[in-house]
């Protein structure tokens, strides 16, 4: 197990300064490139403050997290292998997973290899770094469970669940500020409301960290949402897929 090194010398991952500037500045070049998902690891470099010591305590102070903490498990080399991911049967959390990468053409390792552009720390041999990746690694995990879409609303609503999970205000900046992005775009949409429920799924949900992803994986989706006390989406999903699919980013 990478023992629970102290801080690199630039502060790394424990007491960073928060910069709201450098997180406004990332966010308008996200609005102008929807698909320009560095901005989007360059907030949360920004705003992660005391989140990721504050969330290590929090797992291995959790039943079952110092397990996972021992463990050392990388997401990332599971959930990029095929072979693995095909064990699941249909109706799992694996299942949906798989699919869901499939349908939006994503890999794992995709969104690591751009994290890694804007923190190359994110490697480190240390729990914190470690802890760092396992939120990232299952951020899509967290979209299959909580049955938000990859469109615009969806990001922003799994962002507010994933700040109420993790106290990591880059998730909440990234989430309200699109949330009034698609309000100014289209004021019918109830884009405030969605993001505000899903926090609140968030803020009751079991914390999520600390699972066992891959017994996870092999559970039904809908016993696992059960389990997890993870709320139905049902503000987002009253919006029709069809208007939810037209919803960009744009100022």
């Amino acid at each position: 197990m990478a023992a629970l090194d102290p801080p690199s010398e630039d502060g790394a991952y424990v007491g960073r300064r928060l910069q709201p500037l450098r997180a406004i500045q990332a966010f308008r070049r996200l609005v102008a490139d929807k698909e320009d998902t560095t901005q989007v690891f360059e907030i949360m470099e920004a705003l992660t403050g005391r989140s990721i010591p504050w969330g290590l305590r929090k797992l291995l102070r959790s039943p079952g997290g110092g397990r996972q903490a021992y463990r050392h498990l990388e997401l990332n080399e599971k959930l990029n292998d095929p072979v693995w991911l095909a064990q699941f049967g249909p109706g799992t959390v694996g299942a949906a997973y798989r699919s869901f990468m499939q349908a939006e053409d994503l890999s794992a390792e995709g969104l690591a290899a751009l994290s890694r552009k804007v923190r190359a720390e994110i490697e480190a041999p240390n729990l914190y770094a470690w802890y760092g990746r396992r939120l990232r690694d299952a951020h899509d995990i967290w979209h299959v469970l909580t049955g938000y879409g990859r469109d615009a609303l969806g990001e922003a609503c799994v962002v507010t669940f994933s700040h109420a999970q993790t106290r990591s205000l880059g998730f909440l900046f990234i989430g309200l500020g699109a949330a009034q992005q698609i309000r100014k775009e289209a004021p019918a949409v109830p884009s405030r409301r969605a993001a505000l429920q899903a926090w609140r799924n968030g803020r009751r949900a079991r914390w999520l960290p600390a699972e066992d992803y891959e017994r996870l994986l092999a559970e039904p989706l809908e016993a696992a949402r059960a389990r997890l006390g993870i709320g139905r989406p049902t503000v987002y999903e009253a919006v029709p897929p069809e208007v939810r699919s037209r919803l960009t980013l744009r100022a």
